[in-house]
């Protein structure tokens, strides 16, 4: 499979929106909010439906999708329809749709091009993190008074148990989304205001965690959630969304920029608790070595 790569993702429309609020009208920033809110499908909606929505004339939405650069409707329509055929992209649509004439590449190249996408996926990640999210998420997981679950997907499960793992050295009532149907349901059922949910969920994205994030939005909680550039449908019900690029040498999305933003917040979660961190681990060790574990 070496040469086959996916493609480094530009902004969505939802970047493009969210950039673009401080300069809207305070009309077309209701069109920006129902958008963003429902947000891709919200998009596929008529001009007088949105319009209807968000409160305002018909003529409000269309000078909206001049903003972003779009000559009408259906021009904007478009380009979020081509945005999707790439969200829901899986690993054999992105092996069956790479160029064959690189197939035959050399080790010595298949290592320069892994070095050039990873740095520059790992570099674009990191400066499209949204600060004011880096912060919130920094909060949200410090706050004592919050229960922390994780849960993720067939790949990143494994980071939530990254994240999982960090976060109970450092803090208690952390725990990870049982996987079996009782004790699933047993835990979703008894979610409060005081609960953080953290979702990890990549294209093609599972339905299962958006209804998770729905219940726990419904139920006061906080859902923090770990996405691409696409952005998961659970992100319409997110307090914080943190982005990923996902390009990688082969058909399938890399974890790797992800892994970058995970250790951010770790670095600043421990930043955050100071010396209650430390004692926390410290804790953590003398228990450890007491059971033989150290």
């Amino acid at each position: 499979m070496i040469g086959k790569e996916a493609a480094m993702a530009p902004g969505t429309l939802a970047d493009d929106i969210r950039s673009k609020l401080g300069t809207l009208s305070p009309a077309e920033r209701k069109v920006a909010r129902v958008l963003l809110s429902g947000y891709p499908s919200t998009g596929f909606e008529t001009i007088a439906t949105i319009a209807e929505r968000a409160a305002v004339s018909a003529p409000t939405v269309l000078r909206f999708v001049a903003r972003l650069g779009y000559s009408g409707f259906p021009d904007f329509q478009a380009a979020l329809r081509a945005e999707l055929n790439e969200r829901n992209a899986s690993p054999l649509t992105l092996y069956e749709a790479a160029d064959d004439t690189v197939s035959a590449d050399t080790a010595a190249g298949l290592l320069a091009r892994s070095s050039k996408l990873f740095t520059t996926a790992v570099a674009q990640t990191l400066a499209e993190t949204p600060p004011h999210d880096l912060e919130r998420a920094i909060t949200l997981l410090t706050d004592r008074k919050r229960r922390i679950t994780l849960a993720g997907g067939r790949f990143t499960h494994l980071l939530a148990q990254y994240l999982g793992l960090h976060l109970m050295q450092l803090r208690d009532d952390v725990r990870f989304l049982p996987d079996r149907d009782v004790e699933r349901t047993a835990v979703l059922a008894a979610l409060t205001r005081r609960d953080v949910l953290v979702i990890f969920d990549y294209r093609r994205y599972e339905d299962d965690k958006l209804a998770i994030a729905q219940l726990t939005q419904e139920h006061g909680g906080k859902v923090i959630v770990f996405t691409d550039t696409w952005l998961s449908p659970t992100s319409a019900h997110a307090e914080v969304v943190l982005p990923s690029q996902v390009a990688a040498p082969s058909p399938y999305d890399s974890l790797i920029p992800t892994l970058a933003v995970i250790e951010t917040v770790v670095a600043g979660l421990i930043t955050a608790l100071g010396d209650e961190a430390h004692e926390h681990m410290q804790h953590g060790e003398d228990t450890a070595r007491r059971i033989g574990l150290l």
